[in-house]
């Protein structure tokens, strides 16, 4: 996995996908409002924010998170975990934030459209799972860039050359 992961062609492809699944979002926030409950914090925000959505918002928005943001975590989990298999170490460890982020992102999802869909309210975990979100999200990203810039940094910066003796 770790291999195919970090192919430049499978990079090519995710990096599409991540980007075409975050577009997607607009027409979810169009047809559900704003704010998405991915993007509140704590689990009163989500209970107030789902109290006040309709019938109609409810179903748009439960459609958005169990389609669009089931498949966005697995497109930027794998991008974020390629890039730092080709540019770091073809290690576990370099994809684990990128891999731990999609899962909460994953776990918080299936709360969330529990919730949307009237079966069962536990919205109180996202006060824990969306700032975990977004801490493994940033640092996965970050991760990525730095060795990025990192692998950059040794292709480009000039060679010693030996001294004549």
């Amino acid at each position: 996995m770790i291999q195919f992961l970090s192919r430049p062609p499978v990079l090519i492809i995710l990096f599409v996908l991540t980007l075409a699944i975050m577009i997607s979002f607009e027409a979810v926030r169009a047809a559900a409002g704003d704010p998405l409950l991915d993007m509140l914090m704590t689990g009163s925000e989500a209970q107030t924010r789902l109290a006040a959505m309709s019938a109609e918002t409810k179903q748009a928005h439960f459609w958005g998170t169990v389609l669009n943001d089931t498949a966005y975590p697995l497109a930027y989990g794998s991008l974020f975990a390629g890039l730092a298999f080709r540019f770091g170490a073809p290690k576990l460890i370099y994809g684990l934030p990128s891999f731990a982020g999609a899962f909460i992102d994953l776990c918080e999802n299936t709360i969330q459209a529990l919730a949307l869909s009237g079966t069962i309210d536990f919205l109180a975990a996202k006060t824990v799972l969306t700032p975990l979100k977004f801490a493994l999200v940033a640092a996965a990203a970050g991760l990525a860039l730095i060795l990025m810039a990192r692998a950059l940094w040794r292709k480009l910066k000039p060679k010693r050359s030996e001294p004549d003796v």
